[in-house]
C-alpha cells in the first residue's frame, strides 16, 4: 500500500456514509480535528495554502534585494509611525472634500477618489470590447456602497437587518475616530446611509449583473449626457486620464440617470459627508491601530463572523502584495515553481482538452452545426500555466519606507494610469489578471482562455508524489472548471474569438437553457446558517462550471488510467480515490457569518453544495460509491442535471 498518496485516510468520518452526505464523509474526521483559527473566518485547504504561501511570500518580501518591497513593507509594519500620524496621511484629501462649494468641485472630488482607487457613486475602469475583443473601451459601472451588496439595504430578512443595524454604528463610529463629537458623528452616519440607500435602490440586482447583454450598453458622449445631464463627462474623463472617450459601455444606465437626479437634488453639505465616509473607510486599513480595529469590527466580525484580527504582517503583506503583484511574483515564481510541475500541469490540460472534444462530440442535446462551432471554439481556447511571459513594469512608481498610506495612494494613481493607458489600444493578449503567487484560477471568455497561476499548482492540489487521482480529482476538477466557463450559461455567448455573439443554432440555446434550470432548482432548495437560501440563479455559472469540470476532469483521468493501469491504494478505487481529491480541494470549516453572506453575495455555492450538490448529479459518482434509491444523495436519473 502506498502510504502517502496525497489523501489521508484519517480525515474520513466513518460514521457518515457516503451515500447520504459525501463532503462529510470524505472529511469530517478532519473537520473535527481543524477548528477554525480566531484569526479566520473559515478554514480548509485553499484558506491553509493560502496562508502557508504568505509565510513564503514573507520571506520573499523581507528578504528581497528589491528595495521597493522592502520599504513597501517596511512602511507598512512601522505601526508607531502610523499611530503617531493618525489621519494626517488623508488630510489634503478630507480638506480637499470640505473645501467642495460647487457641483464642479463635488465632480473634481468624485474623478480624483476614483484616480485613488475609491470607487464612490460609479466605478470607471478600461477593459476589452465585448464586441470587439481586439480593442479596449471604457467602462462605467454603478458603485457607491459601503455594505457588499443593495440587497443589505432593501430587504427586511433577518440577516439583512442584522448587518444593517451594525452598519449604522460603524459609520457612525469611524466618524467619531475623524474627531467628530458623537451626536453629530450619528447624524452625518444618517446622511450618508440615505444616500447609499438610495443608490442601492437605483442599482441592478446582482443577478442581472451577471446577463451579459444586459450589461453591455453601448453609449456615445452625447447619450451619455443625454442619460446623466449633471455629469460633466468629458471634465472627469479628463481627470482620471482617459481623455475625450466617444464611446463607453455604460453597464447599468438607469442607475447613472439616478446618479445624476442624486447629485441634481441632494445638498452639496451631504456630499461632501458621503465623500468623507467613503475616504475614511477605504483607507481605515491603513491608519492607525483604532481605524483598523473599527474597520475590522464590521467587515471582519460582523460579516464574517472573526473576533480576532490577523497578524500585522499579514494585514501588510496582503496590501503590499496587491499593489506590486507582478513585481513579486517574479522573486516567487523564481524560488517555487519548477519546470517540471509546469510541464506536469500542461499535459494534464492536454487530457483534459481530449476529455472535452470527445464529450462535445457526444452530446445529443446539440446540433451538428453548433457542435462544430463548440469544437472549433474549445480548440482555440488558450492557456497560461505558471506566469506570464512577460512580467509587469513599476518604473517610476515612488515607494518610500515611511509613508504607507501614500504608498498605497501612488500604487493606485499607477496602476489607475496604466489602465488607462490602454484605451483605444489593442488587447494584450499576453496579459495576466492575476498574480503568479495567487492561490487561484481564472477563466477570461473575451480571451477564450483559461490561467492557472504558479501558486495553484502545488500540495495539496496537484504534486509529482501525489497518487494522479487526487490531481485529477483536484486541479484536474479546477482545470475543467475553468474551461466549462467558456460554455456556462454567460461564457457560452461568447465565441471562438472572445467576442460576444451568439454562435449557437436557437434551439440549442434553448435546451441549453432548459437544462441548466434543474441546477437553479436543485441549489434554490439548498439552505446555510440561520436559514439563509442559496441562490440558484446566481450561482448557476459556477454550478454549471463545477458539474462540467468534475465530469470532464472524470473523463481525463480515465485516460490517464488507460495509459498507466488500474489499481487500489488503500482499498479505494482509483474512480473513489478521485472523488475523494474533489472533496479535499472543497472541505472548510466555515463561520455562521461569512455561510450567510457567501450565500447572499457570492456567485460560488457554499462548499458542501459544491460536493454533495454536484456529485449527486454524476452517474461515475453513483457507480464508484454504489448509491442506490433511498440514499440522501439519490437523485432519479431524469432529475441530474447533465450539460457538457
Amino acid at each position: 500500500m502506498k502510504k502517502n498518496w496525497g489523501f489521508d485516510t484519517r480525515d474520513i468520518d466513518t460514521s457518515v456514509r457516503p451515500q447520504d452526505d459525501f463532503y462529510h464523509y470524505a472529511s469530517g474526521g478532519w473537520m473535527k480535528r481543524n477548528p477554525i483559527p480566531k484569526a479566520e473566518s473559515r478554514w480548509g485547504s485553499f484558506v491553509i495554502l493560502r496562508y502557508e504561501t504568505e509565510k513564503k511570500l514573507k520571506q520573499l518580501i523581507t528578504r528581497s534585494s528589491d528595495k521597493m518591497i522592502r520599504d513597501f513593507y517596511a512602511s507598512g509594519m512601522d505601526m508607531k509611525r502610523r499611530t503617531q500620524l493618525g489621519i494626517n496621511p488623508i488630510t489634503p484629501y478630507l480638506k480637499k472634500i470640505d473645501g467642495i462649494k460647487t457641483k464642479d468641485d463635488l465632480l473634481a472630488c468624485i474623478a480624483e477618489l476614483h484616480t485613488i482607487g475609491i470607487s464612490v457613486i460609479w466605478g470607471c475602469g478600461v477593459d476589452q470590447d465585448m464586441k470587439n475583443g481586439d480593442m479596449h473601451i471604457l467602462y462605467l459601472g454603478q458603485s457607491g456602497l459601503g455594505m457588499p451588496d443593495r440587497d443589505y439595504y432593501l430587504n427586511d430578512d433577518v440577516e439583512s437587518k442584522r448587518v444593517r443595524d451594525a452598519y449604522h454604528p460603524h459609520i457612525s463610529n469611524i466618524f467619531q475616530l475623524s474627531g467628530i463629537e458623537k451626536t453629530s458623528a450619528r447624524g452625518m452616519a444618517e446622511k450618508v446611509y440615505g444616500i447609499e440607500q438610495r443608490l442601492a435602490r437605483a442599482s441592478m440586482p446582482k443577478e442581472e449583473t451577471h446577463e451579459i447583454e444586459k450589461i453591455y450598453n453601448k453609449r456615445s458622449l452625447a447619450q451619455l449626457k443625454k442619460i446623466s445631464p449633471e455629469i460633466d463627462w468629458v471634465t472627469y474623463f479628463t481627470r482620471i486620464g482617459a481623455k475625450k472617450p466617444k464611446i463607453a459601455v455604460v453597464c447599468q444606465p438607469n442607475f447613472f440617470a439616478e446618479a445624476s437626479a442624486c447629485i441634481r437634488e441632494i445638498p452639496l453639505g451631504e456630499w461632501r459627508l458621503y465623500l468623507t465616509w467613503h475616504l475614511l473607510n477605504s483607507f481605515s486599513s491603513f491608519l492607525s491601530p483604532e481605524f483598523e480595529r473599527q474597520n475590522f469590527k464590521f467587515y471582519g466580525t460582523v460579516l464574517s463572523g472573526t473576533n480576532e484580527m490577523r497578524p500585522l504582517w499579514r494585514r501588510v503583506l496582503a496590501v503590499v502584495n496587491g499593489s506590486l503583484l507582478e513585481l513579486i511574483g517574479k522573486e516567487y515564481v523564481k524560488k517555487y515553481f519548477s519546470p517540471k510541475t509546469k510541464k506536469m500541469a500542461d499535459a494534464m490540460v492536454d487530457d483534459l482538452f481530449t476529455a472535452y472534444e470527445i464529450r462535445i462530440k457526444k452530446l445529443d442535446w446539440m446540433s451538428p452545426k453548433t457542435r462544430k462551432e463548440a469544437i472549433k471554439k474549445l480548440r482555440a481556447m488558450t492557456r497560461k500555466i505558471g506566469y506570464p511571459e512577460k512580467w509587469k513594469s513599476y518604473r517610476g512608481l515612488h515607494i518610500d519606507a515611511h509613508d504607507y498610506v501614500g504608498n498605497v495612494i501612488r500604487s493606485s494613481v499607477f496602476e489607475n494610469q496604466r489602465m488607462m493607458r490602454k484605451l483605444g489600444k489593442p488587447v494584450d493578449r499576453k496579459e495576466w489578471l492575476m498574480g503568479s503567487q495567487t492561490i487561484n484560477a481564472y477563466c477570461n471568455p473575451s480571451m477564450n482562455e483559461i490561467v492557472f497561476p504558479a501558486a495553484i499548482l502545488q500540495p495539496p492540489f496537484f504534486s509529482p508524489l501525489n497518487d494522479a487521482a487526487i490531481n485529477y480529482g483536484t486541479m484536474g476538477e479546477v482545470i475543467g472548471h475553468e474551461m466549462t466557463h467558456n460554455f456556462d450559461d454567460q461564457g457560452s455567448k461568447f465565441d471562438t474569438k472572445g467576442n460576444l455573439r451568439e454562435w449557437w443554432a436557437k434551439e440549442d440555446r434553448k435546451r441549453f437553457t432548459s437544462k441548466s434550470k434543474p441546477l437553479i432548482a436543485q441549489f434554490n432548495a439548498y439552505r446555510v446558517a440561520d436559514n439563509v437560501p442559496v441562490n440558484g440563479k446566481l450561482t448557476l455559472g459556477e454550478n454549471i462550471a463545477d458539474l462540467g469540470g468534475l465530469s470532464i476532469a472524470f473523463d481525463a483521468y480515465q485516460l490517464h488510467l488507460a495509459r498507466t493501469g488500474r489499481k487500489d491504494i488503500g482499498g479505494f478505487t482509483p474512480e473513489q480515490r478521485f472523488f475523494f481529491g474533489h472533496a479535499l480541494f472543497e472541505r472548510q470549516n466555515t463561520r455562521p457569518e461569512i455561510e450567510k453572506m457567501q450565500a447572499i453575495n457570492d456567485p460560488h455555492s457554499p462548499a458542501q453544495f459544491r460536493v454533495n450538490g454536484v456529485v449527486s448529479n454524476l452517474d461515475e459518482f453513483y457507480e464508484a460509491f454504489d448509491v442506490k434509491k433511498g440514499d440522501k444523495l439519490y437523485r432519479a436519473q431524469k432529475d441530474r442535471a447533465k450539460i457538457w
